[in-house]
């Protein structure tokens, strides 16, 4: 062992143990410790040369009290943990589930992957989960009919919440038992069983089910059991998940007819399959428009109408059911389209004419700005990605330059103030920022406020309206298989991306208990086209970029619809993940 001394910036260190035994790596670690100079960035000068990781100390013959001179800049010294160190293994199930970000599966308990993959569906919608958070069962009607079926809806309301957060607090696949259980009391169909085989060779379970059914029996069970909207009147169903449609009738055989209109509230669109179907706008607007037959007051008879339906009031989670299965006569059973259907990631309304025109004549403002602001966050991405390759360009080639000063003397240091590296990173930076840009968060909270102010006073009362008619892909059901009687079911998540950095889209993939992320592009071959996993039923929601605006509540906070939380609102827009967004949480 030696006691050596380094050099660097004229500062000497003495008394550093030398053990060369070991290799020259352990020695930069010493110099590390003391200099604070990191070892990537660290050159320690020894005779012949620069020291490397597995020089050999026998043929640099250093000497006790020997001085080697050690190039490089010193970055601050590490600091100990603000707060104590957890160890996975030390974690209880709830810390590890917050830890991992990562969803967990639901066992199937027999044939139950309809009820699966709806349930995980239904749990990306945020201001659900927060309406459930918050849910306390309905006192029971005096009435012993209309007692029993609010009973069993609030049953299942509570049994979703608790599903919900039994799923939050594990990492290990989560039994929906007591679900299942309330789910099937709602509805009885869903225990219907298999009939046994006569040779004994399977039959007598629980029969696979339809999920747009199960989908439906939730949604209603949500609505009739009293789940509220918050501190705003009226259900949580009617207000995050209805939609207005009105239809106007027209008598064909009778121009002279008045035309009759109509306005009802649907819970989801549904997308008819012909022979000529190829994408799903195409669909819905052949649902929307329909020649029926009624009798006509004017005729006295039957007569063939035109029905036109056109939505008037669209929510922020919009469900659309692609019909795949139809009943078929000639063999009394269930049969599937397999047709190949296109679906859109980006749904927009008003493009489709799908609303009314004097709902379109609302929401255009704030569709047209949207659809800028998109544009404009697109380039700022591109500019700010090679902002941030040609710093890393040029920081790579300072740290170059810097290695060619050390090895090769005052050569390198003439030949430095000629090479163009540095120039040219300075002029390509100069060619991508003309002009500095401002931060992003400050660019966001700008565009949320100017969103907002050009939303229509109607839209801006209605909470949980989508004031812009523009819809984004978070999530679908889909069915594999030819049977709606037999097959599997599957849910399919959007990922929230928290890597500002990259554009790769992640989807999770919930196969009852087995979860995996898979790329966007697997999401793009869900359209069917024969027995693999065909989209079945599809959750749009409200554009990411409209959820960062807010509504303003009377106790001077903000209902932020992103995370389902209520929010300061100098907090509104500034949020780059939904993550972040919820750590500003108030309630």
């Amino acid at each position: 062992m030696l006691n050596v001394s380094i050099k660097h910036v004229g500062t000497v260190h003495k008394d550093l143990p030398l053990d060369t035994t070991k290799p020259g790596s352990a020695f930069k670690q010493t110099v590390y410790e003391r200099t604070g100079i990191p070892v990537d960035r660290m050159k320690v000068m020894v005779k012949g040369g620069v020291l490397k990781d597995d020089s050999d100390w026998a043929k640099i013959a250093p000497k006790d009290g020997h001085t080697f001179v050690v190039v490089g800049t010193a970055g601050e010294l590490p600091k100990p943990p603000a707060e104590p160190v957890v160890f996975m293994e030390d974690m209880d199930e709830k810390d590890l589930a917050d830890a991992l970000h990562m969803p967990v599966g639901l066992t199937n308990l027999g044939n139950t992957c309809y009820m699966n993959s709806t349930v995980q569906v239904l749990k990306a919608i945020p201001e659900l989960q927060t309406a459930l958070k918050s849910y306390t069962a309905p006192t029971p009607s005096t009435s012993l009919g209309t007692s029993l079926s609010s009973n069993v809806n609030a049953a299942l309301t509570t049994a979703l919440g608790s599903t919900f957060t039994g799923m939050s607090q594990t990492t290990e696949p989560f039994a929906p038992l007591r679900f299942l259980q309330v789910l099937r009391q709602a509805n009885p169909q869903f225990g219907e069983v298999t009939r046994p085989n006569p040779a004994g060779m399977g039959g007598g379970g629980y029969a696979q089910q339809d999920a747009d059914e199960c989908w439906s029996q939730i949604i209603t069970s949500l609505s009739n059991g009293g789940l509220s909207a918050g501190g705003d009147a009226g259900g949580w169903t009617d207000k995050y998940m209805a939609a207005e449609m009105e239809t106007t009738l027209k008598c064909i055989a009778a121009p002279d007819e008045p035309p009759t209109t109509s306005k009802d509230r649907i819970f989801k669109l549904q997308c008819n399959i012909s022979n000529s179907t190829n994408y799903m706008h195409t669909g819905i607007k052949e649902s929307l428009d329909q020649e029926i037959t009624k009798k006509s007051p004017t005729l006295d008879q039957d007569a063939p109408y035109q029905q036109t339906s056109r939505l008037s009031r669209i929510p922020q989670n919009l469900t659309v059911q692609m019909v795949r299965f139809y009943w078929k006569r000639d063999i009394s059973k269930k049969s599937k389209i397999m047709r190949k259907v296109k679906f859109p990631f980006e749904l927009d309304l008003l493009a489709d004419g799908i609303v009314t025109d004097e709902l379109k004549a609302k929401l255009a403002p704030v569709n047209g700005r949207l659809r800028e602001i998109e544009r404009d966050r697109m380039e700022r991405r591109k500019v700010r990605k090679r902002t941030r390759i040609a710093k890393e360009a040029s920081e790579k080639g300072k740290e170059k330059e810097a290695d060619g000063d050390v090895v090769m003397g005052d050569h390198a240091a003439g030949s430095s103030s000629e090479a163009p590296a540095p120039s040219e990173g300075g002029e390509a930076k100069k060619e991508i920022l003309p002009g500095e840009l401002e931060e992003e968060s400050v660019i966001r909270k700008r565009e949320a406020e100017e969103l907002l102010a050009l939303v229509h006073p109607d839209l801006k009362n209605d909470v949980g309206a989508n004031v812009s008619g523009m819809y984004e892909l978070i999530a679908l059901v889909t069915h594999k298989g030819a049977s709606a009687d037999s097959g599997h079911y599957i849910g399919w998540v959007k990922a929230e991306n928290s890597d500002e950095k990259s554009d790769k889209e992640e989807w999770y993939k919930f196969d009852d208990d087995k979860v995996s992320l898979v790329d966007q592009d697997k999401i793009s071959s869900l359209d069917g086209g024969g027995q693999d996993s065909t989209a079945y039923i599809l959750l749009y929601r409200c554009e990411t970029l409209i959820l960062e605006t807010y509504v303003k509540t009377a106790n001077g906070f903000c209902f932020h619809p992103r995370c389902g939380y209520h929010l300061r609102w100098e907090f509104i827009g500034t949020f780059s993940t939904l993550r972040e967004c919820r750590s500003k949480k108030l309630d």
